[in-house]
């Protein structure tokens, strides 16, 4: 293995299943140039005869260890793998280009085969559209994208929701004075922050639900966004933080993968706070517990969980779209850990009541900033 590059994990989920694969088929190589492997697969069967279900799974860029998207998708694995009999491998591409070469391995490979390749991530969506394309027989699971084929189960969500609600939580505490942690708002600025990862349709739905809801509990508060362009790039989610607060914003929200870590760390050193995002952030970056009020968390693990189980039970089904809004708690705010019993029960219940009214129809979230 190259121990200069994240690579594959592999391991088996089930009990009676002794030890991990071994030398397995399937993915291997590294910078996007692969090459199949040979071998056995030592976990070929369970003990009582059966086959175990394999699963590749090949992660969004930035890989595991963001406390964010990637993670939350390790998560739905992992819940599976105490669920049912399944052994898998993983991929994290460091680059877009890799995504189609990994998709392709993991359909190509015979020893093992696998049953399901789970894509996370909007950017893998051309990839798969093509591979899916080619290899008609393979199962293929995609969050955060469509691809219209029958070999293809797509999962989206309704990030426009949850972002409201913790646009709503920034506007309603940096018109007043509100101290926790290591954070405080400036009671005579009215600006909060939006830093993106990858500027796309997607992330866009993050901004424009954040901005409706920061509208949504004062008009008069402005909203300033800045996209990074990267999703793995902590220092540019740190100086585009800095900028936005060193301009008066004292609560900024991230949609950028580890980028985000970037945007904690200036929280943390100007004494401001931060949003986090996929998450419970104030858990999977506790070093920044203290300046993390709340985050969007996004069920990824929900979808990937699903679609495993579909697969193991024998009912999936290609071609169809999956959404997940707040009505499926597919999207929702969890407040911080440490910050979270000091936001006030007043603006708490207003954000319940706008969940609710989302909900219920009555609030209709953009999906565009231009209309929020």
């Amino acid at each position: 293995m190259d121990g200069t590059r994240r690579w594959f994990l592999t391991r088996v989920g089930a009990a009676g299943v002794v030890g991990v694969a071994g030398c397995t088929g399937g993915p291997s190589g590294t910078g996007g140039e692969l090459t199949p492997t040979d071998g056995t697969d030592t976990a070929s069967d369970a003990d009582d005869g059966t086959s175990a279900t394999r699963v590749g799974m090949v992660y969004a860029t930035g890989g595991l260890g963001d406390g964010s998207f990637n993670d939350q998708a390790q998560q739905g694995l992992f819940e599976a793998e105490a669920e049912f009999e399944i052994a898998y491998q993983e991929a994290q591409p460091e680059a877009v280009g890799e995504f189609g070469s990994y998709q392709r391995q993991f359909a190509e490979s015979s020893d093992p085969d696998y049953d399901l390749v789970c894509c996370i991530g909007f950017l893998q969506t051309d990839a798969l559209t093509s591979t899916s394309s080619n290899y008609p027989d393979q199962q293929f699971m995609l969050v955060d994208g469509v691809v219209d084929a029958p070999n293809v189960s797509s999962y989206v969500f309704a990030e426009e929701e949850g972002s409201f609600l913790v646009g709503q939580l920034a506007g309603s505490l940096t018109t007043g004075e509100f101290a926790a942690g290591a954070g405080a708002t400036d009671p005579e600025s009215t600006t909060v922050g939006f830093v993106g990862g990858v500027e796309s349709d997607l992330i866009r739905k993050f901004e424009a639900g954040f901005t409706a809801g920061v509208e949504h509990a004062d008009e008069d508060v402005d909203v300033v966004t800045n996209y990074v362009g990267d999703f793995n790039e902590p220092s540019g989610g740190k100086e585009a933080a800095l900028s936005m607060i060193d301009g008066g914003a004292d609560i900024v929200y991230h949609a950028a993968g580890n980028t985000g870590t970037g945007v904690f760390q200036a929280a943390q050193e100007r004494g401001r706070f931060a949003i986090g995002v996929d998450r419970d952030q104030s858990l999977t970056k506790e070093s920044y517990a203290d300046v993390i009020l709340a985050s969007m968390v996004k069920r990824v693990d929900t979808a990937v969980y699903d679609a495993i189980e579909a697969a193991v039970e024998g009912d999936f089904e290609g071609g169809g779209v999956v959404s997940l809004g707040l009505e499926q708690d597919g999207v929702d705010v969890i407040y911080g850990q440490q910050l979270g019993a000091e936001v006030g029960a007043e603006v708490k219940d207003a954000i319940a009541t706008s969940r609710r009214a989302i909900v219920d129809g009555d609030i209709s979230v953009p999906t565009d900033p231009d209309d929020a």
